[in-house]
């Protein structure tokens, strides 16, 4: 079994959405035709130009990037980024549901072993006071994966972990759910961490929701690495939010060892695509603009000096 651990910058720009895509970027819903799979293909195409772009000006070192991006509607797009030496991730869930199961069942070991990516990524909806019962199958399921990358596979293992509020948590709070996140999620967030691991679960990485303070932060990485773990890091996902608080979730996360970078995708492109859809800019316009916003990422993540 290989040591798990990745702690090299990491600025991964995400573009794996499906279920998001089809329902509210194109407002579709059931099977898709021939021709909506090709649109929504050629929709992700303009963000990896955009990423392609953010590294040819300089914007983002092409050794620290990293795409996210589903094989459904990017494999293709996979192919090329190998080709051309970038760092890739590939989702390994079904898209759209509440709990983490395989998108492609039994046969997931064959589709990794087709797109060679460099992290295989899952998300996994997971809080530790939940359902024992869900919980404990998700866990098997991840555990499966986990043991597949460690002794099978060059891959390198990627978990984004989202511990939703349980309702009688939310009652607790009087129902504030900025409350949950400042106060709550963080401690869940780590137990659900711990609970994992003791499963046998062992990521690299876990992508993991913003935390507003920089002690959080440092309880994420002390238990992603605890018990030996040294190497496995954290990264933050942006949750789709607005521009503002993801930079003070990056400025929170900068500089703690083990933070190494981040998975924003939303909060970068989604505005860019839906100007673009209904001609308010160009394809050229929101390739840049969706570029700059990577790339000011990047710089708050590595610039910004965060407050004692």
């Amino acid at each position: 079994m290989k040591t798990p651990g990745f702690d090299q910058p990491l600025y991964i720009l995400p573009f794996d959405h499906r279920h998001s895509f089809q329902a509210k970027l194109f407002g579709w819903s059931g099977a898709l035709s021939p021709e909506q799979t090709t649109q929504i293909a050629a929709t992700k195409r303009v963000i990896y130009d955009a990423f392609r772009t953010a590294i040819a000006s300089g914007m983002v070192q092409k050794e620290k990037a990293a795409i996210l991006v589903d094989e459904q509607f990017g494999a293709d797009i996979l192919r090329d980024a190998k080709g051309r030496g970038y760092a890739t991730a590939c989702p390994a869930e079904k898209s759209g549901q509440a709990e983490f199961d395989f998108e492609y069942g039994e046969n997931f070991a064959g589709h990794i072993e087709a797109i060679q990516p460099t992290f295989c990524k899952v998300l996994v909806r997971y809080n530790p006071e939940g359902n024992a019962a869900l919980n404990e199958r998700q866990a098997i399921r991840l555990k499966q994966l986990s043991n597949y990358l460690r002794g099978r596979s060059r891959n390198l293992f990627m978990i984004e972990l989202l511990v939703p509020a349980e309702q009688a948590q939310l009652d607790r709070l009087h129902g504030d759910k900025k409350v949950y996140d400042e106060e709550l999620r963080p401690s869940l967030m780590a137990a659900a961490i711990h609970q994992l691991q003791d499963s046998g679960v062992e990521p690299d990485v876990w992508k993991i929701e913003g935390l507003d303070r920089r002690a959080d932060c440092e309880q994420m990485v002390a238990a992603a690495r605890r018990e030996g773990r040294q190497k496995v890091s954290c990264i933050v996902l942006g949750r789709g939010e607005d521009d503002e608080k993801v930079r003070e979730w990056l400025a929170a996360a900068r500089g703690v060892p083990g933070f190494i970078g981040f998975a924003v995708g939303r909060t970068a492109f989604w505005d860019a695509l839906v100007d673009w859809r209904v001609n308010r800019l160009t394809r050229e316009e929101a390739v840049e603009e969706i570029a700059q916003r990577y790339g000011d990422f990047v710089e708050t993540f590595e610039v910004h000096v965060p407050a004692a």
